[in-house]
């Protein structure tokens, strides 16, 4: 039997004390974090963020605006048996202890027992045990309970859809067991937040959302539709309550809203500052954090069609396109070129796997191989906007201009984030098109990986299969060793970038803009962000 007690293993795998956070604020500046005041003294003040993307569904598992509000919203309210830990600036954050303490996994690497962590309250009062962690099992997965809905039930399948059973073993105690061998469970998990069944009780399933209560470091204040969501530091957290008093996210998919909010004081903190805007806003004292992560933004090509049916074109796009200018150029170095499937800021890097550099002559030649020498003409869609889209229609008219010139003539086709996912999502593409373009998280959560890769995924993943890539996925996922697991996933990864049914263009380097005011910040190697060491100065 595999036991997993966070804090025997790894120190990366551990809630570190205040102390540890400073050390390594301190030490990572220059990927973005900041050593809080002299002793950490700094505390106080309204955090409000300038979202690039719309404002999610404050309920527990239904979003609606992709990571970004996971990030700034979900992950403030509510906690998981499990959490990530972000207070590391130099490595892909660990998986760790939250609502539960600890954990093992039988023989058998299908049954795992829980030892949750005592003393905990939801932000109403109601005590946190194993009656609350089955009330929302329930929630998720039994059609019979009173607070299952439909849209509940189908947004938690991504990461509790694995579960097979679930018992109280005692107050302290619960055993899970999943349907099949699941290495990545743990990660799973964090993503199946916890929500107070007192709160939901009061309110029913359908209304939960107007009144949403959790155990994460901030409750629940208001949600003015379209306009802002507003939280409060939960004073009593069980890590220690957060140093800000308020958190204020408001949804401001326009660039440049985004940077005149920032400049005006509308907001202190903005998700992804234009490029073309960063050195100015420098030079007006703003910060800019960096760190690079999980993030590649891409087309995905329908290699069920003709040309896109043969590698050798796919290829030719690839080696078409001047992912250095992209990176360094239009992006001012807030990103880096994707030369291969795998992110850089991921275990299933392999530097020596990097496959596409920008060669246009050896583009013109595939294309004559595959019988295209005078070229082809081909559509994409494209999001306007959207959690972690960078500035996606600029970056599709640099690619445009690249394919053109080697023969590929892209008609660009635009849309919004939501209707573009949506589609992707029953197996469509918005717009009809040949292609979309998009940017995704691969490793920050497991269990997605074989939506964007395997052969039965239903998404759209523009028909691609490789019996070979769902072998390795399957045999990753089945194993608990982390390093084996990678070691699967670096072959499967290595595999798709051979097959190229992507357009591999960027990774992004997650920046962010703070007022001079924002202290505290450790920028960490993810999507996510832990908010609690961050306070707002007077000055």
């Amino acid at each position: 039997m595999t036991h997993h007690r966070p804090a025997r293993i790894s120190p990366r795998a551990v809630a570190l004390p205040a102390a540890a956070v400073v050390l390594l604020a301190t030490a990572g500046c220059g990927s973005g974090a900041e050593a809080p005041a002299a002793g950490g003294e700094g505390r106080g003040g309204t955090l409000v963020v300038g979202a690039t993307g719309k404002l999610p569904n404050p309920d527990t598992v239904i979003g609606g605006a992709g990571f970004e509000g996971k990030r700034l919203v979900s992950f403030q309210i509510y906690e998981g048996l499990t959490r990530y830990d972000l207070s590391a600036t130099d490595r892909p954050p660990a998986v760790t202890g939250a609502l539960a303490e600890s954990w093992k996994v039988a023989e058998d690497s299908r049954t795992w027992t829980f030892e949750l962590r005592k003393g905990v309250t939801f932000q109403d009062g109601t005590p946190f045990d194993a009656d609350a962690v089955l009330f929302n099992l329930d929630r998720y997965l039994n059609k019979q309970s009173e607070h299952y809905t439909d849209a509940i039930g189908a947004a938690a399948e991504e990461y509790a859809g694995s579960i097979a059973t679930y018992r109280k073993l005692d107050a302290d105690h619960v055993e899970l067991v999943t349907k099949d061998p699941n290495g990545h469970f743990p990660e799973d998990l964090a993503h199946v937040l916890i929500a107070s069944p007192t709160a939901v009780r009061k309110t029913g399933s359908k209304d939960f959302a107007k009144q949403p209560v959790g155990t994460g470091p901030f409750s629940f204040v208001s949600h003015t539709e379209g306009q802002q969501i507003e939280l409060a530091a939960n004073k009593s957290y069980w890590r220690g309550a957060p140093k800000l008093d308020r958190l204020i996210v408001k949804p401001l998919p326009d660039a440049a809203a985004r940077t005149a909010a920032l400049r005006s004081g509308g907001v202190n903190w903005i998700e992804y500052p234009n490029p073309d805007d960063i050195e100015s806003l420098q030079r007006d004292g703003v910060r800019i954090a960096t760190n690079s992560y999980d993030h590649i933004w891409y087309w995905i090509l329908d290699t069920s069609k003709a040309p896109w049916n043969d590698p050798r074109v796919r290829k030719a796009a690839n080696f078409a396109v001047n992912r250095q200018a992209i990176a360094e150029k239009l992006l001012r170095g807030t990103a880096d070129p994707a030369l291969q499937a795998a992110p850089r800021a991921t275990s299933a890097y392999d530097p020596a796997g990097d496959a596409y550099g920008y060669d246009p002559a050896k583009a013109k030649a595939l294309l004559a191989e595959a019988g295209v020498a005078g070229g082809f003409s081909t559509s994409v869609t494209v999001p306007t906007g959207g959690s972690g889209n960078l500035l996606p229609v600029p970056i599709a008219e640099a690619i445009q201009r690249d394919l053109a010139a080697v023969g590929i003539k892209v008609e660009l086709r635009t849309t919004d984030w939501s209707t573009l996912i949506g589609a992707e999502a029953k197996g469509q593409v918005a717009l009809g098109s040949d292609a979309i373009a998009q940017s995704t998280t691969l490793f920050q959560s497991e269990a997605l990986l074989p939506l964007f890769i395997g052969s039965k995924s239903p998404f759209w993943t523009g028909h691609y299969s490789n019996p070979e890539v769902d072998e390795l996925l399957k045999s990753a996922s089945a194993q608990p060793d982390q390093a084996k697991r990678q070691a699967d996933y670096r072959q499967a990864l290595s595999l798709v970038t051979a097959d190229a049914p992507w357009l591999f263009v960027v990774n992004d380097r997650n920046p962010r803009a703070l007022s001079p005011k924002v202290q505290g910040l450790v920028q960490p190697q993810s999507w996510f962000i832990d908010l609690t060491t961050v306070w707002v100065g007077k000055k």
